[in-house]
């Protein structure tokens, strides 16, 4: 029992978001018992029925395009469902961890100063006009026009937006600075050929921070400020990543960075040295580069999918849109910007490529929808007697263990055996799943304990399984 509870410690953020998570639930979510207790019941959560492989083809259109192993699990398990080429349903369970991820962003980006702003989706032409990007972004930027013949974009980005937001502060004092202002809203991308599920789509969930400084120097300190806050994202979500030098593309800027977690289905191909720290995207290279710059050790090469991209960008856009503020000495000065974004759902459907074994989604546990699923006796079963002590386990966990409030579900399906539940329990990844089976009708009663993310089975006692969960740290 001592060994297992150090194993699930060792777990990188094994966490919840209990305590922010406990608001108001619609009531019918929820089975109320004697008491006014509420219990979360599996059978009301809204998902599609579960889907055969030859379904999801269907729904996805060529069999070609189903190539990761994500997106085939997120649409099998019922966490997205397609709406257009490039555009997905997310469904409560993803909603569920996207939330859990956007806090965790938010407690590490805050803790560096950031402020949360939430800017408009339409963005008018003639601000990407006046960087050019208008036409530099070309078929990828999605135009519209509303009824008066005004030209917009559905923003893939925000710089230009930002920028003419600081640029109309006349009164910016170098006091103030720096501000570090972001957002997490959806953005879009008009892909040529969308695929690999959340990993390329249309249409998607993005933060995207901007920083504004008094001087080259303070920016360069605030670019170390929030590449350092990106690593501590992925080191609690226990996600291997590669931070690699990047072009700047058509963002510009004089230095780039890319966030890259390596996986064989990854777009970008990845040049490591493993003799030094060295570390690049290939398309920084040249053709015959064959040996790391930094120590002349010969190079590998990987595969990455990105996930978090930081820009210095100086004053390519203050310049433009003179977002300017007044200096130590009273006089005018263009602020020193930088850009840094995190893809939230290429990061939701990344982990799930890279955690998933070939039949069952595994989430960071600090990001599982549910941290735990309760799996009574089936009606009718010899195990039947022993339901009453699943109900009275499921209440004293939510009583007696806060982090876990709203974080624990009852499967309440006990027309089916408790094979068939196990099976789908596994499939979802919640991290603990709780049988009352055969030995619940012992003295004392055990509970069989699946423990996903270390992949043990054990029996314990309730007490036992109250010292387990306990141990489950909150964000």
């Amino acid at each position: 029992m001592e060994g297992l509870l150090t194993r699930c410690r060792a777990l990188p953020a094994l966490a919840t978001c209990g305590h922010q998570l406990s608001g108001f639930v619609p009531r019918r979510f929820h089975h109320c018992v004697p008491g006014g207790r509420r219990r979360l019941l599996l059978s009301r959560v809204f998902q599609p029925q579960n889907l055969r492989e030859d379904q999801v083809l269907s729904l996805e259109g060529r069999s070609g395009d189903l190539t990761c192993k994500s997106q085939r699990l997120m649409l099998q398990v019922g966490l997205i469902y397609p709406a257009s080429p490039g555009c997905y349903h997310l469904l409560p369970y993803t909603v569920r961890a996207m939330e859990k991820l956007v806090r965790v962003i938010d407690q590490e980006m805050q803790a560096i100063g950031g402020q949360k702003v939430n800017m408009p989706s339409l963005s008018p032409a003639e601000l990407w006009q006046a960087t050019n990007r208008w036409d530099l972004m070309g078929k990828e930027l999605l135009r519209l026009r509303d009824r008066h013949g005004k030209e917009y974009c559905l923003g893939p980005t925000h710089e230009e937006a930002i920028t003419a937001l600081i640029a109309s502060q006349k009164k910016l004092s170098y006091k103030q600075l720096p501000f570090l202002l972001y957002q997490v809203t959806r953005k879009f991308r008009d892909e040529p050929r969308p695929r690999f599920g959340l990993l390329r789509c249309r249409e998607f969930y993005m933060k995207d921070m901007y920083t504004f400084d008094s001087s080259p120097e303070a920016a360069q300190q605030t670019y170390s400020l929030v590449c350092d806050a990106y690593c501590s994202l992925f080191d609690r979500l226990g996600l291997r990543f590669v931070k690699v030098q990047a072009d700047v593309g058509s963002i510009g800027g004089t230095m780039s960075h890319e966030f890259q977690l390596p996986m064989d289905i990854g777009e970008d191909r990845l040049a490591i040295c493993p003799s030094c720290s060295f570390s690049a995207n290939v398309e920084t290279l040249g053709v015959s580069q064959m040996n790391c710059p930094a120590c002349q050790g010969p190079l590998t090469e990987t595969k990455g999918i990105e996930v978090g991209h930081t820009f210095y960008l100086g004053t390519k856009y203050s310049s433009i849109f003179n977002a300017q503020f007044t200096n130590v000495y009273g006089k005018p000065s263009l602020t020193e910007m930088g850009c840094y974004g995190l893809g939230v759902t290429r990061i939701l459907a990344a982990a799930v490529e890279v955690l998933s074994t070939e039949d069952c989604v595994r989430w960071p546990s600090l990001l599982a929808p549910y941290q735990a699923c309760l799996i009574p006796p089936k009606k009718g079963s010899k195990e039947e007697a022993a339901s009453e002590l699943a109900g009275q386990l499921y209440d004293h966990i939510t009583e007696a263990v806060p982090q876990l409030h709203g974080e624990v579900l009852l499967d309440d399906r006990t027309h089916l055996t408790i094979g068939n539940r196990l099976k789908d329990a596994n499939k979802f990844g919640y991290p603990f799943v709780i049988i009352t089976g055969k030995r619940a009708l012992e003295d004392p009663a055990h509970f069989e304990v699946w423990c996903q993310n270390t992949g043990e089975v054990v029996f314990l006692t309730k007490d036992g399984v109250m010292d387990l969960l306990t141990q489950v740290q909150t964000i």
